[in-house]
């Protein structure tokens, strides 16, 4: 028997730092993403499915800044970090510095050209005034994303994901705070409230990283010393691993823009009018999507980790680790990817209706469902491979897969409407997950194992609706309950069933090996 397939009987200082940090970001994330829901539940009912549209349409000008000023450099901070822990203090605050000059300048070009970049660029004069909002927001995220990295780096995740619960709490309270008082006042609610939303939270968010790593920074391990360096010692080194990630960055930024700027007027083009054809896109994407994405807080948070784990791994020398980090990786991604197949293409259209009270939202869902595995696996994947240094491999394999999608969005939707889109995404998807592993098996020995990894979970979750539709086609015990919170009790025996099977399966295994 393989010895890496073994369970270990205790796990070792980094594997439990590495299951407590996951456990830790994913517990902050599905907080988050509750309150989320409720969140986007309440903007859906007061600024409509159209204001979701026009929200999401200024999406891409703050992505595309976080990509310049915050994001990569964040990424690139984990690493140095977690490379070389004596030089942290020096390596954070040189990135800091770096993330927010850049944050000011972009903030102020926007607020400068404003009105040029939503006529011009996001062809929709109402972004106009949104912007200004985004513009502010911009070094709030520079500033508690390098705080985040230097965390992430030092494997210390606690700050970073109290930070997250907290932002989202502030965002919601304030917006609901402000509805309030706007409805008292007999003044119509617009989708401004949301973009001020969005800058409460990036502000709030801000200020608790900075008073944190201010008063409870991390500490060092035992028998480390911090080592001292200047910001011109530090920044060279820090801005060239920066640099390849804020390209990449970059440039696949601009094909999401181009992507989203696109969609509406090429629904507009398959023949919906402007309002239908905002309409149809923020349920997509203000709807739909979000239900989708709701599990990966799991994977969101385990390559957050990853990153520095394979760096530091990779630094060490210490393949067997990182093999055994992909092929745990793969394994669970694909189990809870397939529980998700089954979720959505089952429960899709009730949570639409129960959710947002729009049909399309739950037809949307039970397509975008198949997509679940490879979304997982290219969150987890992606960020092993940059772990690895391997930045420019994942940058032309995203570039590939963008370009399929830019495709279906091109020549695709105004033939076939926005299915032509759901169908470009699980393609795009597809290959790409197929790229990492392939480019992962090239790089590092892992165990993989289809029978294991996709066809028995397969079948355990055919077994498991089999068992679902025996068990309430008798007796539904929640039929009285309203639609919504019967869903999730059937979604959640779903999920039971399919879970306890995968159990015993694996239980059976353990007991037949020697």
């Amino acid at each position: 028997m393989n010895d890496s397939l073994k369970i270990p009987k205790k796990l070792s200082p980094r594997k439990y730092a590495l299951l407590t940090g996951t456990l830790l970001l994913t517990s902050a994330g599905l907080i988050s993403r509750v309150l989320g829901f409720f969140y986007r539940i309440f903007l859906s009912r007061t600024i409509g499915a159209e204001g979701l549209g026009i929200f999401n349409l200024i999406h891409p000008v703050f992505g595309i800044c976080f990509a310049l000023c915050a994001g990569s450099i964040q990424t690139a901070i984990s690493q140095a970090v977690a490379a070389n822990v004596r030089k942290g203090r020096s390596i954070f605050r040189a990135g800091l510095i770096i993330s927010t000059i850049i944050s000011i300048l972009l903030a102020y070009g926007i607020i400068q050209w404003n009105d040029f970049i939503a006529i011009h660029i996001l062809m929709e004069p109402r972004c106009a005034p949104l912007l200004i909002f985004v513009a502010v927001s911009v070094p709030c995220s520079a500033i508690h994303a390098c705080i985040n990295g230097y965390y992430y780096g030092m494997q210390k995740p606690q700050v970073p994901a109290y930070a997250q619960v907290m932002e989202q709490t502030i965002r919601i309270g304030a917006v609901f705070l402000i509805a309030d008082i706007m409805i008292q006042s007999g003044i119509t609610i617009t989708v401004q409230l949301a973009v001020i939303g969005h800058l409460v939270g990036e502000v709030a968010s801000s200020l608790y990283t900075f008073f944190a790593y201010r008063f409870f920074p991390p500490k060092m391990p035992e028998g480390f010393k911090t080592v001292k360096s200047s910001f011109f010692e530090t920044a060279p080194g820090l801005f060239t691993l920066a640099l390849p990630l804020m390209g990449n960055r970059l440039v696949l930024n601009i094909l999401y823009s181009a992507e989203a700027i696109l969609i509406p007027s090429r629904l507009q083009m398959s023949g919906l009018s402007d309002s239908a054809a905002f309409s149809v896109y923020g349920v997509l994407t203000g709807m739909a999507i979000p239900f989708i994405l709701f599990p990966s807080t799991v994977f969101n948070s385990l390559a957050v980790l990853l990153l520095p784990t394979v760096a530091k791994a990779q630094s060490e020398g210490d393949e067997k680790r990182i093999g055994t980090v992909i092929s745990m990786s793969l394994r669970y991604c694909l189990y809870v990817g397939i529980l998700c197949i089954g979720i959505f293409t089952m429960f899709g259209d009730d949570l639409g209706i129960s959710v947002f009270k729009d049909s399309s939202a739950g037809t949307y869902m039970s397509i975008l469902a198949w997509l679940c595995p490879f979304l997982y696996l290219v969150t987890t994947m992606g960020s092993i491979l940059n772990g690895l240094g391997r930045t420019s491999t994942t940058f032309i394999q995203n570039i590939i897969a963008m370009t399929i999608r830019l495709c279906f969005v091109l020549f695709g939707i105004p033939k076939f409407g926005i299915v032509a889109y759901l169908i470009g995404t699980l393609a795009s998807e597809l290959l790409l997950a197929l790229m990492h592993v392939l480019s992962l098996k090239k790089k590092v020995d892992f165990v993989w194992n289809a029978w294991d990894m996709i066809v028995k979970p397969a079948g355990l979750m055919i077994l498991a609706i089999g068992i679902y539709y025996a068990v309430f086609s008798v007796l539904d015990p929640f039929h009285f309950l309203p639609l919504f919170i019967k869903t999730a009790f059937h979604i959640g025996f779903l999920s039971l069933f399919y879970l306890t099977l995968l159990i015993g399966v694996h239980w059976m295994k353990q007991q037949k090996m020697p």
